[in-house]
């Protein structure tokens, strides 16, 4: 199944994509794409549907109208930092020995072709497409042997970045990762069971058409199942939670001389089953 939340912001409806690639309104059988729908026993529900039968939504999604962040209510974004040695490499940075954990706070999440807005006085706002995993069932101290079953699916998100604030800045690198609109997230959320091998995605991105990540998942260092177990170490996962688990090379500051976003750009980004997104960057 692919999930999905439709509307003007802060209004958006759950809905599910049909087989021809239209949404179908899931209001009045579910309140939102949250912990009702994300768990083993809402997505088992949901599956029994006949979608012919749903209310059919007029237009084309992301066409003619606006798709939400395909999660709601998101206790937690948390990301992980330097997972692609090729991406490391062009960043001037070791491979980490154990997974660099940095958060995205949830005002940064918007909707996958949402405005990005570069902060007042940034001069490095970059671009970082990343595989996001969607937690089902909650847990902690998960086995990494068992640590799949914890997946409800995965989607799209640019880890949108201030380099200037993450490195210079000070302390963490959470003060140029968790800008208002540095979180798209969707189109949709792709159930677990239609991505047979999270590790074998292709990912991508361009700027005004031109193309600077071509990437795969079978690079990362640190793989999903391993990352959920580790992070289960540390803190509670739980329904809804978001793990956007790093970036092929192409960003904007490996490039030689480094290339920023500018206002009136577009990116355009994707991974391989999951959807395509795409962003006007403004001025905030």
């Amino acid at each position: 199944m692919k999930l999905l939340r439709y509307g003007p912001l802060g209004q958006e409806k759950p809905g599910v994509l049909d087989g021809q690639g239209r949404v179908r309104d899931l209001t009045g059988l579910v309140g939102d794409i949250g912990a009702e729908v994300l768990l083993p026993h809402g997505l088992a529900r949901l599956r029994l549907l006949d979608l012919a039968a749903l209310p059919l939504v007029a237009g084309v999604p992301q066409q003619d109208f606006r798709l939400g962040a395909c999660v709601a209510q998101v206790g937690k974004c948390i990301c992980i930092g330097l997972n692609y040695a090729d991406h490391a490499a062009e960043s001037g940075l070791p491979v980490p020995p154990e997974p660099v954990l940095f958060g995205k706070w949830t005002s940064a999440l918007m909707g996958p072709d949402d405005a990005v807005q570069i902060p007042r006085g940034s001069q490095k706002t970059d671009w970082e497409v990343e595989l996001a995993v969607v937690i089902g069932q909650g847990g902690r101290y998960i086995a990494q042997a068992d640590a799949m079953k914890h997946v409800a699916g995965y989607c799209v998100m640019n880890d949108v970045s201030e380099r200037d604030y993450q490195l210079n800045r000070s302390g963490t690198w959470d003060k140029g990762k968790g800008c208002d609109t540095f979180a798209p997230l969707g189109p949709w959320l792709v159930t677990a069971d239609e991505v047979p091998d999270p590790q074998a995605l292709t990912l991508w991105l361009e700027v005004d058409g031109k193309r600077y990540q071509n990437g795969s998942t079978a690079t990362m260092v640190y793989q999903v199942p391993f990352l959920i177990s580790y992070l289960s170490q540390f803190m509670s996962l739980q329904t809804g939670d978001v793990i956007s688990t790093g970036t092929p090379p192409g960003v904007g500051m490996g490039q030689k001389p480094p290339v920023f976003l500018r206002v009136g750009q577009t990116m355009r980004l994707g991974v391989e089953g999951l959807g395509v997104q795409t962003q006007r960057v403004v001025q905030a």
